[in-house]
């Protein structure tokens, strides 16, 4: 969708090209020309947009793209994306044969999974692309080191089944200084590696780097990086930035690519001492002219965020009065002379010299970027700038 098309629009979701494709570039700078960058585009790339932000990560030289389920993957074939799609999570077993049908490649890390891949081969007359993902200290999917040895040795007995990959993730590399844990998990990955070489089982694709982990150890690069968080701009943690500047590296330069915006719906004017939404949980001081602002809690907008939040009108801040509700919030524009109906509200991102970051909004009801960003409903149009 193009930018006038935005003015149809109730809200929307904005997605800078330039600011993805730099960023983009400063991974690539940061890890070489010869190893694999895999754009992570999970969970509706991160609450950006799947399709859109594919296309610009495609187009600035991201190798591989990573989802997190069967849909996703089939939805970028059906869009005709070419590049290898790595399937991060459990792919359901009466899904293999779509997942063979479209080229996905697939992480792996049950034996149950095994047979009936290489069964969905046979009846497709394909092979399928795995990746190993293996347990070094996150405990959540992954092979123990005890069973690696039989897992790779068991897919070898099928031919339709290829080792293309092997992986893991770390648990604890954002938020702390202290990487000794990170340390042990990436010393674990290696000594699986030296026993699956010893034992002549050669596996291509190493890769272990997430953003954290990219920015801050070149040892976990291997054969690809998978970026995520910050390849939207957005630092994984204030610990993460605080350890790079500790081991005197230079700080990526990284640019938010996300700016979700809105409209005034009605202005009216409020008496003193008035009752301010459900709850009653505002009292006006004074006569307040309010905004109606058509966003709420279904569109991702945090109910946690009630009485505490602002947003932007005419490059000011207008601080949000009683609770955020199912589809509304209403915001203090009293000392904003001139606001209209349908004049443009900020919910995040920039309007002249103000801003609200991931960051803000997730201080204020004590949760991550993450979480702020990949809440923004999927049904909200993504617009490419």
């Amino acid at each position: 969708m193009s930018k006038p098309e935005s003015e149809k629009l109730l809200q929307w979701v904005e997605i800078d090209r330039f600011a993805l494709t730099h960023n983009i570039r400063q991974f690539r700078r940061l890890i070489g020309k010869k190893r694999k960058f895999l754009a992570t585009v999970k969970a509706n790339a991160y609450g950006h947009g799947m399709l859109e932000v594919s296309q610009t990560a495609v187009a600035a030289g991201a190798d591989w793209l990573g989802v997190q389920s069967l849909e996703e993957g089939i939805l970028l074939r059906e869009k005709e994306f070419t590049s290898p799609v790595l399937v991060l999570g459990h792919v359901p077993f009466e899904g293999l044969k779509e997942a063979v049908a479209h080229e996905l490649r697939l992480t792996v890390y049950n034996f149950e999974t095994l047979e009936r891949l290489a069964q969905a081969c046979r009846e497709l007359r394909k092979k399928a692309n795995l990746h190993l993902k293996i347990e070094t200290g996150t405990y959540r999917q992954g092979i123990t080191e005890e069973d690696v040895l039989s897992f790779a040795r068991k897919a070898r007995e099928f031919p339709e089944l290829v080792l293309e990959g092997i992986s893991s993730h770390f648990a604890n590399i954002e938020d702390t200084t202290d990487h000794s844990y990170a340390q042990y998990q990436l010393d674990t990955f290696k000594r699986i590696l030296g026993m699956l070489e010893k034992n002549k089982i050669e596996i291509p694709l190493k890769h272990m780097s997430c953003s954290a982990s990219a920015i801050l150890f070149p040892d976990t690069y291997f054969d690809m990086v998978r970026a995520g968080i910050s390849m939207y701009g957005l630092w994984p943690s204030k610990e993460t930035f605080l350890s790079c500047r500790l081991q005197n590296r230079e700080p990526l330069l990284l640019k938010p690519v996300l700016s979700w915006k809105t409209r005034v719906a009605q202005v009216k004017k409020v008496p003193r001492r008035a009752f301010i939404g459900y709850g009653c949980t505002y009292r006006t001081s004074r006569e307040t002219i309010l905004a109606v602002v058509p966003v709420g809690y279904y569109d991702g907008y945090d109910r946690r965020l009630s009485n505490s939040s602002y947003v932007l009108v005419k490059g000011k801040r207008a601080p949000l009065r009683g609770r955020v509700c199912m589809d509304f919030i209403l915001a203090d524009v009293t000392d904003i002379p001139g606001v209209e109906v349908e004049e443009e509200v900020v919910l995040l991102g920039k309007d002249g010299e103000e801003s609200i970051t991931a960051n803000d909004l997730a201080s204020l009801v004590g949760t991550i970027n993450y979480e702020i960003v990949t809440r923004i409903n999927p049904l909200i149009p993504r617009i490419l700038i």
